[in-house]
């Protein structure tokens, strides 16, 4: 997997966020980073082949949700939330306040 474009700060659509959030995926995958910082590819929690998680990183990633730092043969995802709460404040605490408080 090759880190693709991440949107600039300023160019972050909340309709585009809302997008990637819509999916259950990737709703576990911003708890998990948003629970334990900066994790690589190979610790995500969801139990899916590759490539189907790899789609759900490249979405999350497009869509100015996460950022993908590459290290080596590693990549290291983590959540944009300095970005997030400047362009929609409060909202990616809400969200993730949601997961956790569904289980």
């Amino acid at each position: 997997m090759r880190a693709g474009k991440e949107p600039a700060r300023d160019q972050i659509e909340l309709s585009e966020v809302m997008y990637a959030l819509s999916d259950p995926v990737r709703l576990e995958i911003v708890a998990f980073l948003a629970q334990r910082g900066e994790q690589p590819c190979s610790t995500c929690c969801v139990d899916m082949p590759k490539s189907s998680l790899s789609h759900h990183y490249k979405v999350l990633r497009e869509t100015g949700v996460i950022s993908t730092r590459i290290e080596g043969t590693r990549h290291y995802n983590s959540l944009r939330s300095d970005d997030l709460n400047t362009r929609f404040p409060g909202l990616l605490g809400s969200v993730v306040e949601a997961i956790h408080n569904r289980h």
